[in-house]
């Protein structure tokens, strides 16, 4: 029994698949919220758009969600808040990090998700991404070292530009 990839721990078919496959509607923010991140992992980006508002849909780049979908290796999605997004509201806002890995870099994609429910339905309406800050692991590569690519060249020369 697969389970659900949006960390709930409930098996796969029972929590978000009928969600993805139109069998169900998602009855919170919290559960679109969810099942949109399992849509990304399972690569259902017919999903993915049709969750959004009607404006949103027009700014979705299909080719590249189904890229990011289908060249990252998703490695889990937090819920970091929630407010309203209930079932008996009409807004709300979740606040996740979704960590994925892709050309291996591990990566934590931080948003702050609005949500409207428009004819009983929820929707994905916009979110505010927030910047991870990249922390140096080692120390700098001063500009009159050997570049660290390995050409030989000094880094001012090479990378450093």
């Amino acid at each position: 029994m697969k389970s659900c990839p949006c960390g709930s721990g409930r098996p796969y078919h029972e929590c978000c698949e009928p969600y993805i496959i139109g069998a169900q509607k998602p009855a919170t923010a919290e559960a679109l919220m969810r099942s949109r991140y399992s849509a990304y992992v399972e690569h259902a980006v017919d999903y993915i758009i049709n969750t959004c508002v009607s404006d949103g849909k027009e700014k979705i780049d299909r080719k590249e969600t189904q890229n990011w979908s289908e060249k990252s290796t998703w490695l889990g999605l937090s819920i970091l808040s929630v407010s309203q997004g209930g079932e008996e509201d009409t807004a709300g806002t979740v606040e996740f990090e979704a960590v994925y890995e892709r050309d291996g870099l591990k990566e934590t994609h931080h948003e702050t998700a609005s949500f409207k429910k428009l004819n009983g339905q929820w929707l994905y309406d916009e979110g505010k991404v927030t910047p991870q800050t990249v922390k140096r692991d080692g120390p700098k590569t001063g500009r009159n070292e050997p570049c660290p690519c390995g050409s030989g060249k000094k880094y001012k020369h090479c990378h450093g530009r």
